[in-house]
């Protein structure tokens, strides 16, 4: 049986700037920080396989999945160091005060940043690739690697989302399409490129900050003669940043680089590494926002939002979390927004409703239409036509309804705030998270509102 992860949200004391991070496992704690443009889903197996020895907690950086970004304006965006003090601003919000830590990739980066600025922060470091970018290889990274990313009329953002992320295996970096630029370890694993497609969707041109700041941090590690935690950074091969090994050059005491085979290599000496260097105590209790959360049920968690006791607000089919007002919870319905998926969506719904003592629960109204038409297949698929689909959808249900009827007879009044494409954007999203789950919740509702008349 997996170990369970559990979510939470911590705002930090002073900024109001929220984080989203996972939980999972028992014993000391680990810190484990994601690469860019991810989040900390990306450890979700890896959160299962080391829980049996941590306390893993994995945050959002800054930007990314469900945390806040960092303030910005036009003439000061946030760089590597703010990503690394928020890191350490995170640890002071949960109360801890050392800790052993694991990132890979840019997630590497920001923990050697935030070692560097407060060492005493950290037991060790294990890291999975260190970049040392060249002057060339910066320049190149600062012309064409972080494009800006919105939401288009039709959908065009989406179609280089899903191929960027699907070739960024193929060539290194992404856009070179030179046979010198080929990767060992390209793929075409669906459900992968999928949940990294998920995760720049949720950071949006977000993404720019957190990855350009990785980009343009400073390289150097300590220098050899830095009293610092020890280290150990490791590179599989494939991974385009193994021949950095070479680059790294005299390290501090307690630090080691290595070049392994492969994936699994990596993780088996980087968890050895930590276990020989985090002490041997019990993680603490750790904090988190009292008005939104994610419930644990048999089955899966409920995310929600509100004042418990308040009354249960349900969104309708591939619909999203509303924002609660006073006296109200509202949440992501089963299999929808940050939701997992409940075989028994109504019975989800209840057990969501007594556990967070609500009197009331406000059921949606019935959409118009055929479930079996409404909700087409968004299923992931080999060229990304998903993403497509649900931004025709988004776009057809403003002119029609239901949107499948594109006749005069159903037209409705035209609302121009609903194509806008940020708009549209929320709404595709809301359908591609959904899946499924959208007509089955269809089919739920009409089985209740077939029951109360």
């Amino acid at each position: 049986m997996s170990i369970p992860i559990t979510r939470h949200m911590l705002t930090i004391s002073g900024t109001g700037r929220r984080v989203h991070y996972r939980r999972c496992g028992s014993g000391p704690m680990l810190l484990m920080v994601h690469q860019s443009p991810r989040s900390s889903a990306e450890y979700t197996a890896l959160m299962q396989q080391w829980g049996a020895r941590f306390t893993c907690v994995a945050p959002d950086t800054p930007g990314f999945g469900q945390s806040d970004p960092l303030p910005e304006t036009d003439d000061a965006k946030p760089e590597i160091a703010d990503f690394a003090d928020a890191l350490c601003e995170f640890l002071d919000a949960l109360g801890v005060d050392r800790v052993p830590a694991y990132g890979f990739h840019s997630g590497g980066i920001i923990l050697v940043t935030a070692l560097k600025r407060q060492p005493q922060r950290f037991a060790c470091l294990a890291v999975g690739g260190y970049a040392i970018w060249n002057e060339q290889e910066m320049r190149i990274f600062g012309e064409r690697y972080l494009p800006e990313f919105h939401p288009s009329d039709y959908g065009e953002h989406l179609t280089w989302l899903w191929n960027r992320m699907l070739e960024q295996s193929w060539v290194f970096p992404w856009f070179d399409t030179r046979e010198e630029a080929r990767l060992s370890v390209a793929h075409a694993d669906i459900p992968r490129v999928a949940q990294a497609v998920s995760e720049m969707l949720d950071a949006g041109n977000a993404y720019q900050a957190g990855y350009g700041a990785v980009l343009r941090a400073p390289r150097d590690i300590p220098p050899s003669d830095a009293d610092v935690p020890p280290c150990l950074i490791t590179a599989y091969d494939g991974d385009p940043l193994q021949e950095h090994i070479d680059r790294l050059g005299e390290m501090p005491a307690g630090w080691q680089a290595e070049k392994v085979r492969t994936p699994a290599d990596h993780q088996a000496a980087s968890l050895a590494f930590l276990q020989d260097h985090a002490a041997d105590e019990a993680s603490p209790d750790l904090p988190e926002d009292g008005d939104e959360g994610w419930l644990s049920l048999d089955g899966g968690l409920i995310h929600w939002r509100g004042e418990k006791g308040g009354k249960l607000v349900l969104h309708g089919p591939a619909g999203e979390l509303a924002e609660p007002a006073a006296g109200e919870i509202t949440i992501d319905v089963p299999g929808h927004g940050q939701s997992d998926d409940f075989e028994d969506m109504r019975g989800a719904v209840e057990a969501t409703a007594q556990a967070l003592g609500s009197p009331q629960i406000l059921w949606p109204d019935l959409p118009s239409g055929d479930p079996a038409k409404l909700y087409p297949d968004t299923m992931p698929d080999r060229f990304g036509q998903y993403l497509q689909r649900a931004w025709a959808v988004a776009r057809a249900e403003v002119f029609f309804e239901p949107w499948y009827e594109a006749s005069a007879a159903s037209a409705v009044p035209l609302d121009e705030a609903a194509l806008n494409p940020a708009a549209l954007h929320a709404r595709a999203l809301a359908r591609i998270r959904a899946g499924d789950a959208a007509r089955r919740w269809h089919e739920t509702l009409i089985a209740i509102d077939g029951a109360t008349q």
